[in-house]
């Protein structure tokens, strides 16, 4: 056996070497057999450092009805129970304490430069530490308008933690001030608004803004003690854009992914098991008060949009040449410009059914066009994820055809045709039920997207929870080892 000195020296390198093996294994190219997402060239590992991936578990974990959570006030400092009236709960009289939230969530104070800042949003003067807007009175600085907003989503979700802890009545999730009384661990990074606006680097840059900030993400990320206490295992990260986090995504796929689909991930990395899918805002005009029923919607069948498009999109054009002359279809080309939003919203307001039919990825915001505008979706995606399909059936309210019989001639005209006005109505009533789950708002209401999303995240927990477990298992193992 080795010197008590000698093995006092060798703890040290034994640990480097393990750090470095891990690095490699997250970051090292891969063979060549392996398969390679085509718009990165980064590898994909094998197995998830520890991290197995296991059926989502039914299920909303709730706190223990005995612990004491810390809890934060609107400013993001801890609240302290001591101060003025309290209840029993611990926290302010009239304020929602977090065991009463279905989730409970921990917030890195990340620099505004990864969330609020690419909003162009900076502490005020005499705040040169402050990292987050005062949100109080539903204030919050505006995220730019136009198709960035239909990937908005880790906006509402920032803006809805941010305002939690001084709500009166508690939502689906609360922020809580430390980490261990939280059930996930939320990571403030406006992926898809990094992407849309700085993916491209800037002359004499030769990297881009948001690839630079993705590498310091990465850094920051697997430096926390929060993600070495899990391998990153309850981490919510949110990438709506199918672009978004391109060069990180592998190196922090642990964590669960909030994304609009799984086009352009491979199953090692993103999948309904682990990850969570959210609905696009919206860019039509909800119908309200819509009594616009069978027969005052002329239109039979309608969409406008890009009709030549790459990868899965091939089928748009056949569908355009098969149904471009039928009778009471509008099949037509359009795009955001020319009032392009709003002649969308007039065409789904007055058609029956509406085409949503796969393009350079399985979704769109098309398909929530149609949803707040009650009209009835014609889904054609053989690989189309949903939004809080677990909870909501889509076939109350939805028609889904597969590619292949779409392109049989005249199959999607005699379907369509086949729906009579009775099951047409109970399925734009149904319509006209659900098209609140599809709202994005600030402050954010019972039961709209925001709501929605920490509801379906809620319902993983025990999932999330059963992993971080294993993998703290195997680390203890690894280091009782040493």
């Amino acid at each position: 056996m080795a010197p008590p000195r000698a093995r006092a020296l060798l703890l040290p390198l034994a640990a480097a070497t393990v750090l470095v093996a891990s690095t490699i294994f997250l970051f090292a190219a891969a063979g060549a057999s392996r398969w390679r997402p085509a718009d990165t060239g980064l590898p994909v590992p094998e197995t998830s450092a520890g991290i197995s991936y296991v059926p989502v578990i039914s299920g909303v974990a709730s706190a223990s009805k005995g612990q004491e959570l810390s809890f934060l006030d609107e400013n993001g400092q801890p609240d302290d129970p001591n101060s003025g009236s309290s209840s029993a709960s611990g926290t302010g009289a009239g304020r929602c304490a977090p065991r009463d939230a279905a989730v409970r969530v921990f917030v890195y104070d990340m620099p505004p430069e990864f969330h609020f800042g690419l909003l162009g949003w900076a502490p005020p003067s005499g705040d040169a530490g402050g990292v987050w807007p005062d949100v109080r009175g539903g204030d919050a600085p505006r995220y730019p308008g136009g198709l960035n907003q239909q990937h908005s989503v880790e906006y509402w979700l920032t803006l809805d933690l941010l305002a939690s802890s001084s709500a009166a009545q508690c939502g689906a999730a609360v922020r809580v001030a430390d980490s261990r009384d939280a059930d996930v661990v939320f990571v403030p990074f406006f992926a898809s608004l990094s992407y849309n606006r700085h993916s491209k680097a800037v002359p004499p840059e030769k990297v881009s803004r948001d690839m630079s900030l993705q590498e310091k993400l990465v850094r920051y990320l697997v430096a926390q003690p929060e993600w070495k206490r899990s391998g990153g295992a309850d981490h919510v990260i949110v990438a709506h854009h199918p672009n978004s986090l391109l060069h990180a995504r592998l190196a922090l796929f642990p964590a669960m992914f909030v994304l609009s689909d799984f086009g352009r991930y491979h199953p090692r990395v993103a999948s309904l098991e682990k990850d969570l899918i959210a609905p696009y805002r919206h860019m039509a005009k909800t119908f309200l008060n819509d009594t616009a029923g069978f027969d005052d919607r002329p239109t039979l069948l309608y969409f406008r949009g890009a009709i030549y498009r790459k990868e899965g999109g091939n089928i748009r054009q056949e569908l355009y040449n098969m149904l471009k002359d039928e009778k009471d279809v509008l099949f037509s080309f359009g795009s955001v410009q020319d009032h392009g939003v709003s002649k969308a919203s007039q065409g789904m307001h007055s058609s029956k059914f509406c085409l949503n039919i796969a393009g350079d990825t399985p979704s769109s915001n098309r398909l929530f066009d149609a949803i707040v505008s009650h009209c009835v979706p014609v889904i054609i995606s053989d690989d189309i994820e949903l939004p809080y399909e677990d909870v909501l059936d889509y076939s109350k309210f939805s028609i889904f055809v597969r590619s292949s019989d779409a392109v049989k001639k005249g199959y999607l005209m005699r379907l369509i045709k086949g729906v009579d006005k009775r099951r047409w109505t109970r399925m734009w009533n149904r319509l006209k039920e659900v098209d609140k789950h599809f709202e994005y708002q600030f402050p954010s209401k019972k039961d709209d997207a925001v709501q929605m999303i920490w509801q379906a995240l809620a319902r993983k927990v025990p999932s999330i929870r059963l992993k971080a477990h294993r993998f703290r298992r195997s680390s203890r193992s690894e280091r009782a080892n040493k």
